[in-house]
């Protein structure tokens, strides 16, 4: 691992620069319905009289329209601006999901339509405030341990939106549960956007191409790294299940992806808590040889107990790849287009992992439950060798001059290329890009 280096303030010092509480907490409630959109479409879809092959095809039409969605309204965003895309979008998705809700699934176009809608229409808030660290924190080393309290804050999201889903429905109903989280993500959103940095930032001139930010080769060998740690983690999802339908009882999946997001939180608590010298593009080589490694135990389904903790093992270094991989797109995103790589990245993975559950599945049936996990164990290695093989594409990186985040033309601040300044980026980016790009055109 690269050498640790002083790190110069905290967690709450992020938290208490103006604006980061606002814009973190906002971010994470307006992805609640993202968050828990498989788990309601399921619920509710099971109230209605709907089969699970129906919620799986509702589930599928949601999760494809946003992986098609997030990099088309990223790139509106570098183009419009946030508020101009993020609003509008989420009231559009809330507006679909408001239509299933109330018209339910006796219309089968209909409802396929509203879940169409709703995941086209996602708004890509991930991306969004990744864009805005920069120009709110200012210094690289804050934002770099900002993207790993983001990928922490994720994990609390992914925890606690199903928590509050089921506690919607024991309140109301599925129906009512899903308008609620879709209003508190409309809420969520308008938090955001409508704070300064937000309505402030600016992405910088970008070069007209019709690839946007994937004429990147080195965003395009991270994205191929992280489809197949995609892969790994659906593949865990699917296997957790038969794990715990081997074992007779169905809570123990509960526990497992519990207990896999324990060790997630864990880990990104303390790789955050380190600022770390070295590239970052080997640091990330280290981590996914790490996690790769990480899931290998896991083909041994010991007892319940002992599962738990090799669950647990198995996510300590999710959240330091995934927190480590933003800083990398940070980097070889071309200027003006910081907004759809990072939404390229959230496709990326969630499609990764959509394929992940699909193989998995048919491998527990032929092979039994340790083959599935160790489809994972397959998924992360080969994400390593990817990251392995692209090593020089990675590496090719180059500082340039950028525009300050929250005015778009401004010239770099002193020391804007140094290790402690990150509002000089053009993309909001960290003092380093994609070299060969020019910023002569707007697209």
């Amino acid at each position: 691992m690269p050498t640790e280096a002083p790190a110069s303030g905290g967690y709450l010092e992020i938290l208490r620069a103006p604006h980061a509480t606002r814009l973190l907490t906002g971010t994470l409630v307006g992805r609640l319905p993202s968050g828990t959109g498989p788990v309601a479409l399921t619920v509710f879809t099971r109230a209605e009289g709907g089969s699970y092959t129906l919620a799986g095809g509702l589930i599928a039409v949601y999760g494809l329209a946003m992986a098609v969605g997030q990099p088309l309204l990223g790139r509106a965003v570098d183009l419009k601006g946030q508020p101009r895309v993020q609003l509008p979008a989420a009231l559009l998705s809330a507006l679909g999901m408001a239509v299933l809700a109330v018209a339910g699934i006796g219309n089968l176009f209909l409802a396929y339509a509203a879940v169409l809608v709703a995941g086209l229409f996602t708004p890509p808030l991930e991306g969004g405030l990744r864009a805005l660290w920069p120009s709110v924190l200012g210094r690289a080393d804050q934002v770099h341990r900002a993207y790993a309290l983001d990928a922490v804050a994720q994990e609390v999201m992914f925890t606690a939106g199903p928590l509050l889903l089921t506690l919607l429905v024991a309140l109301w109903s599925p129906a009512a549960a899903l308008l609620v989280i879709n209003v508190l993500g409309v809420l969520g959103a308008l938090s955001v956007v409508l704070s300064p940095p937000s309505r402030a930032w600016r992405s910088a001139p970008r070069e007209a191409h019709w690839l946007g930010a994937l004429r990147s080769p080195g965003l395009l060998a991270l994205l191929g790294s992280f489809f197949f740690v995609g892969l790994a983690l659906g593949s865990i999802t699917v296997a957790a299940v038969a794990y715990a339908d081997d074992l007779g009882d169905d809570a123990v999946y509960g526990w497992l992806m519990a207990a896999l997001g324990l060790g997630a939180l864990i880990g990104g608590v303390v790789y955050g808590a380190r600022q770390w010298a070295g590239a970052p593009e080997r640091r990330l080589r280290v981590l996914v040889l790490l996690l790769a490694v990480g899931y290998l135990p896991l083909v041994l389904v010991p007892g319940a107990v002992p599962m738990a903790f090799l669950a647990a093992l198995a996510g300590v270094f999710l959240a330091p790849s995934i927190a480590c991989a933003f800083i990398v797109v940070d980097r070889h995103a071309p200027a003006g287009t910081v907004t759809e790589a990072f939404s390229w990245l959230v496709t990326t993975f969630g499609v990764g992992s959509a394929l992940g559950s699909a193989v998995s599945g048919p491998v527990v049936e032929v092979a039994g439950t340790p083959a599935g996990f160790a489809v994972a164990g397959v998924g992360g290695f080969v994400a390593f060798l990817v990251l392995l093989a692209t090593g020089r594409v990675l590496g090719d990186v180059t500082p340039v001059r950028h525009a300050v985040g929250g005015g778009g033309g401004s010239a770099p601040l002193p020391g804007a290329r140094g290790e402690n300044d990150a509002r000089s980026s053009g993309n909001e980016r960290n003092g380093a890009a994609e070299p060969g790009f020019s910023t002569g055109r707007q697209a």
